[in-house]
Formats: C-alpha cells, sequence, structure tokens
C-alpha cells in the first residue's frame, strides 16, 4: 500500500476533552496541539474549554490554534480577546492569529488596536498580521508605524508595507537603507523586492553592498524579483 492509501488516523476528540481538563497544565497543552489535525468545527469548541486558562502559556497556545481554525466564532473571539485581555502577551498572541484566518474583517478592529494599545508587542503583531491580510486600508496605520520610537514596529511595519504592496510607500521607507539594525535594512530590501519601481532598484543596489551578508542577500534575491516580474 502506497504513503497516500494510507488512511491518516482520526484524532480521538474524547482523549483531547479530557487532556483539556486535566489540572496539569502541561496535559492542557499537549491537548491543544493534539488539535493540529482536528476540523475546525470540531476544534474550536475544545479550544474554547481553555481560553480562559489559568496558564498563560496554555491561554496562548489556545489562542494560536483559534487562529488556524477558522469558523464564525474564531474571528469575534480572538478580537475580544485582543482587545480585553489583561495579559499583553495574550493580546499580541491574538492579534497575531488574526492575520492567519485571512478575513479581510479583521484590518478594522487590528487598525484600532494598533491606535488605541500601549504596548508595544500588541502593536508589533498587529501590524505583522495587517501584512498578512495584505489590505491597502492598513497603508496609513503602518506609515505611521514607521515613526513609531519602537525599533520591532519599523521592522513590522517596513515587511507590511512590501506584503500589501504600497509602491506609493518606497519614499517613506527608504530613509531605514542606513538604519543601525541590520533587521530593519534587511526588512527593508525584503519589502522592496514587492515595489516595483527605478527608486527600488537603485535602493537594492545600494543594499547589495551593505556589510551584513542577511542584508545583502536580501537585496540580491530582491532585485532578481524585481526583474523576473519585468520579463
Amino acid at each position: 500500500m502506497s504513503l497516500s492509501d494510507a488512511q491518516v488516523p482520526t484524532p480521538d476528540l474524547q482523549a483531547i476533552a479530557t487532556q483539556l481538563e486535566s489540572e496539569n497544565s502541561r496535559d492542557r497543552l499537549l491537548g491543544v496541539v493534539a488539535l493540529k489535525d482536528v476540523p475546525p468545527e470540531d476544534a474550536v469548541p475544545l479550544i474554547k474549554k481553555v481560553l480562559e486558562d489559568d496558564s498563560i502559556q496554555v491561554k496562548s497556545m489556545a489562542v494560536f490554534a483559534l487562529g488556524l481554525k477558522p469558523t464564525e466564532d474564531s474571528m469575534p473571539l480572538l478580537v475580544q480577546m485582543m482587545e480585553t485581555d489583561a495579559d499583553y502577551g495574550v493580546r499580541a498572541a491574538a492579534a497575531g492569529a488574526l492575520g492567519y484566518l485571512q478575513d479581510s474583517r479583521a484590518v478594522e478592529p487590528l487598525m484600532r488596536s494598533f491606535y488605541e494599545e500601549t504596548d508595544w508587542l500588541v502593536r508589533f503583531s498587529a501590524a505583522v498580521s495587517l501584512g498578512n491580510l495584505k489590505d491597502q486600508k492598513a497603508r496609513q496605520v503602518l506609515l505611521e508605524a514607521l515613526e513609531s520610537e519602537e525599533v520591532v514596529l519599523h521592522q513590522a511595519a517596513i515587511a507590511a508595507l512590501g506584503e500589501i504592496k504600497d509602491t506609493e510607500s518606497v519614499e517613506a521607507i527608504l530613509r531605514f537603507a542606513q538604519a543601525e539594525d541590520w533587521l530593519v535594512r534587511q526588512r527593508l530590501a525584503e519589502a522592496l523586492g514587492n515595489l516595483p519601481s527605478e527608486k527600488s532598484i537603485s535602493a537594492l543596489k545600494y543594499l547589495e553592498k551593505d556589510s551584513h551578508p542577511n542584508v545583502s542577500a536580501a537585496a540580491t534575491f530582491a532585485l532578481k524579483q524585481l526583474t523576473d516580474a519585468q520579463d
């Protein structure tokens, strides 16, 4: 029998449910992991069991799992947790999970969170998710993120502007070509590969000579990306 003919074992939902009700947080964590191969409509009711777990690790893992299991309940639950949970790590996990749902309805709450949230990690996750959703409505939020004092927000915003293919933002992000943080310069090179323009090509040729190998490699790849797209 070929591998393709082999039956994938059906997850034991009752066994997983029992794990999720265990007093041992490690058991509950393993229960969340076991939901990986469970269809969304069966997984989400079980995930709900641990969305208010005493263990932040279990709770965050459950939030992440919810982002991989799209149902009608998934987005409202994640938005609520992003906006109201007391723990910033859980709020950040919820913001990140919203990007995995690939549902454009998440754009507005993510932008709202970026504006109203005080913790940089949540704002970082929101910016990354806005890039994942590839919606032009996020443009202004991402441009404002470039003005933040947090370097990681520069990284996220530059990458996201590339993801949404906002060619009008090229001028705004080019000022980071000499940023001290090499990851910012790498994100810039990667983003420019999605933003075809003469200025992008010129900047990438400059970044190819960058002292950090990751930056120069990213610039070379991005230049090839732009060249191939023209052919």
